[in-house]
């Protein structure tokens, strides 16, 4: 079962890039953006992560952090991360504990074949560690306004 709007962040500890850990405890005082994505160095995946980079600092003038989160390994996401440029940290979740908290691992099918992976999906959670807004099944284009002008509209 997954978190519902209104709800805590379960408690969690994930390795993430810059050697840090990150913990339901990072969540608090600020607005946390999580956005889930299937593949490190995809172009779907390259666009979403340098539109909320090219972002960043309008989501920390109103007291967001962000990060981005997939299955990849620690040392796929540092490659990621710093080929990219990218100005948040990306979240190592290879065991898709988060991914099922939030209910973005499932049952996907491409090209006629089925197979379990992320749902690219994004999940706002206020300074509280409740969820306050969630974007299912996320297209790229234009999302990371999105966001933000959801953002907007909380603070």
């Amino acid at each position: 079962m997954s978190i519902t709007l209104g709800q805590k962040v379960s408690p969690f500890s994930l390795s993430a890039t810059s050697d840090r850990t990150i913990t339901d405890a990072d969540l608090l005082n600020r607005y946390t953006v999580l956005y889930f994505y299937p593949k490190d160095s995809t172009p779907g995946c390259t666009t979403e992560g340098n539109d909320f980079s090219a972002l960043q600092s309008e989501f920390e003038a109103m007291n967001a952090q962000i990060f981005g989160v997939s299955m990849d390994s620690m040392k796929r996401h540092e490659n990621f991360k710093s080929k990219q440029s990218f100005a948040f940290d990306l979240i190592s979740n290879p065991d898709a504990e988060l991914c099922k908290m939030f209910g973005t691992y499932q049952l996907k099918k491409n090209f006629g074949k089925e197979y379990m992976g992320i749902v690219r999906s994004t999940f706002l959670i206020n300074p509280q560690a409740e969820l306050v807004a969630e974007w299912r099944q996320v297209k790229v284009k234009g999302h990371a306004q999105e966001v933000l002008a959801k953002l907007k509209t909380l603070t």
